[in-house]
Formats: structure tokens, sequence, C-alpha cells
């Protein structure tokens, strides 16, 4: 069986690129097909030297630094790729991935990070924070995001079979597509986090300073606990107003090293999470550390901790993402804290591990063929 892995961008080894990875493991003969590959050098080891067959925004001036100006190219780069030859197609998509085009004795499987949240349901956030509310240019992004929209029903279409990474972004693939999605997790690298039992005196938000991770809610909420500590990791355009909220008790250390945060993710007594996540990936890890986990209960979030309701939990929820409302949690989990045991944190982060992700993939793969040639597995 001759299968192609297609891959939106590769500019950096992040939570999606991992996916990519573990996939390359189930298929380690598999032909790898990206937008564009811009991977320093050092961060290349999980693609084993195999080629990237990119496609001509690779070639495009400026394309190195800002690749994604030309996401209205990329649809149509994408059906450039020539996949006839190929048995399986497996697209790890959070834009464009899903729509290479395939035929009718082809498998498309497609693991969705997430439908394109800018061009659905998240498209009035991206145009306020682009600044593209009013004027030529705010009509004119609102025509390509409608476009985009629907050239991403047509790939939808194209899809045999999906795959979400959460229930959260199974339920959004029904809304958008009108199409069911098996839900398999993504991997964490349970060997980087390793359990840690004792804890340090601190709470810890790690998050990219963008205002959908509301960050500073997190800061605005601990700036009104000045007994408690907090410690921040991140940086982004969002961090000068941030760090204008924070009192004393708030320490900011920007975009540190992969160790550095996994240091603290292992020291601190709980991990502090507002944002309404695809999944959340440094949640689980926080699990795999040992780390009870305060998080804004919508989301990905729901499948990574179990809460207090459970009879060993792991963290707890807040229900609205108010100051208010995670204060209130964060006493809440000051007064259960002996509830929350690591052990049990870790033991909950398993579920995520490669090998569990891997297994299921290759499950899901050969059912899907077996179906298509007419035969069970």
């Amino acid at each position: 069986m001759r299968v192609a892995i297609v891959h939106e961008w590769l500019a950096t080894y992040a939570g999606s690129e991992r996916v990519v990875g573990e996939l390359l493991r189930c298929f380690p003969a598999a032909d790898l097909f990206a937008v564009v590959d811009f991977l320093p050098p050092a961060e290349r080891g999980f693609l084993g030297g195999r080629p990237v067959h990119t496609s001509f925004v690779q070639r495009l001036p400026w394309a190195r630094r800002h690749f994604r100006r030309y996401l209205a190219l990329m649809p149509l780069a994408v059906e450039q790729f020539d996949l006839s030859g190929y048995d399986l197609v497996l697209s790890s998509s959070h834009a464009v991935a899903k729509g290479v085009l395939t035929g009718p004795h082809q498998v498309h499987v497609c693991y969705c990070h997430s439908p394109m949240r800018y061009a659905w349901d998240g498209q009035h956030e991206y145009l306020r924070a682009a600044g593209l509310e009013r004027g030529p240019g705010a009509w004119l992004a609102r025509w390509m995001l409608h476009r985009l929209r629907l050239w991403d029903l047509r790939a939808a279409a194209g899809v045999d079979v999906f795959v979400a990474n959460s229930r959260h972004i199974a339920h959004r693939i029904r809304k958008h597509y009108r199409r069911r999605a098996a839900v398999i997790h993504p991997p964490v690298e349970l060997a980087v986090f390793p359990l840690r039992e004792a804890k340090d005196d601190f709470y810890l938000a790690a998050a990219r300073m963008v205002p959908y991770k509301r960050v500073d809610l997190v800061v605005a909420a601990f700036a009104r606990m000045p007994a408690r500590r907090l410690v921040v990791i991140g940086d982004g355009p969002e961090a000068r107003r941030v760090r204008a909220l924070a009192g004393p008790n708030v320490t900011f250390l920007g975009q540190v090293a992969p160790e550095v945060l996994g240091d603290h993710l292992g020291r601190a007594r709980a991990l502090v999470h507002a944002a309404e996540e695809d999944f959340g990936i440094t949640l689980a890890e926080a699990q795999a550390c040992g780390t009870p986990v305060i998080a804004y209960g919508r989301g990905g979030a729901r499948d990574i901790v179990r809460d207090a309701r459970d009879e060993a939990p792991t963290g707890l929820f807040f229900a609205e993402q108010t100051p208010e409302a995670l204060c209130a949690a964060v006493e809440r989990f000051e007064r259960e804290r002996e509830a929350y045991r690591p052990a049990e944190c870790r033991r909950n982060a398993e579920r995520f591990a490669p090998e569990v992700f891997r297994g299921a993939m290759e499950a899901l793969v050969a059912r899907c063929t077996a179906h298509l040639a007419g035969t069970d597995p």
C-alpha cells in the first residue's frame, strides 16, 4: 500500500508536527507533502531524513518569513499535489491540507486539528485582532473568508473519514461540515514530562499571549489574590497589556526553552488555563508531570481533565471566563488540594501516550481500507 501524508506547513516543531511524526512512525515508507517547508535543521529529526514535497508557495517572494500571507493561494497550491498513485492519503489539517484531490479507489483519512477557525466561528475575533472591522480592507478580508468557507466545504466533502483530536473538535466538524468524526487524542511525549510528586508554592500559566488564550484573565484574577504566587510563561502581542494588569505576586518569564517549561510544569502547584482550546496539549503535559489543572470548562480541557465529580479527580473547571469565577476555583482548589494526587494525574495522562495514538490510528486505517476493499480486517 502506497501512503501519502499531507501537512499544511512545516515551520516549527509543535503539536501538529508531533502528530505527523507519529504518522510517519505508523507508515515509515510514506511520502510527505506540505505547502511549504521552512523547518529549521535542529527541529527536523522527526522527519527521519525523508524529503518533503512542497508546493509553488515555497518559491514565492518572502515566503520564508511571510508564507501565511499567501493563505488565499493555499487551496490552489494543495490541489496541485498529484496523489493519484497512492492508495492511502492521510492529511494532518487545520486549514487546507484536507483539500488534496483523491479518487474513488483511494482512502483519504483526515486527522483534523480544527476546522479553519478564522474562516468559521472565529471570523469576527480574527478580524478584530487584525484591525479589519471597517473599511475597504475589512470588506476584502470578509469576501476572501467567504470564498475560503465555500472551498472548505468542498474540501471536506472529499474526505472519506474524519478523525478529531477531541470531542470539542468532533462537534465543530459536525457543525461546520455535517460530518461525523472519530476521536483520537494527539500524542504526548510522556518521557519528556516525568512525574514529580513534590510541588512548589506557585501556580503556572503557560500560553502564547494572544487574545483567545485569555492570559489577561488569569493575571487579573491573581492580582485579586496577592497571597497566591503566579508564574507566567509565554510571549506575544498581548504581552505589554497583560503585564500592566499584574501585581507583585506575578512573575513573567517570557518565552523559555522546552526544558524550562517542563521543569515549571512539574513543580507548579497547579496549571491555570482560561482559554477554550481545541485540545490543549499543555494541559495534558501538566497532567503527565503529576500537576493538577484548573481550566475553563469548555473545549478540549473536558477530554483531558477529570474534574472534582470523579472518584480520582485531576483538576477542576470554572464555568465563566471572569476573574471572579477563576478566583473562586483557585480557592476551592486550595480547600480540596489533598484530593488531587500527582500519581492519578500521571495515570490520567497515560491515555495520551504516543503508542496509544499509533495503535488507534493503525486500527482505524485498517478498518477504512478493509471497508473499501469490501472485506473485514
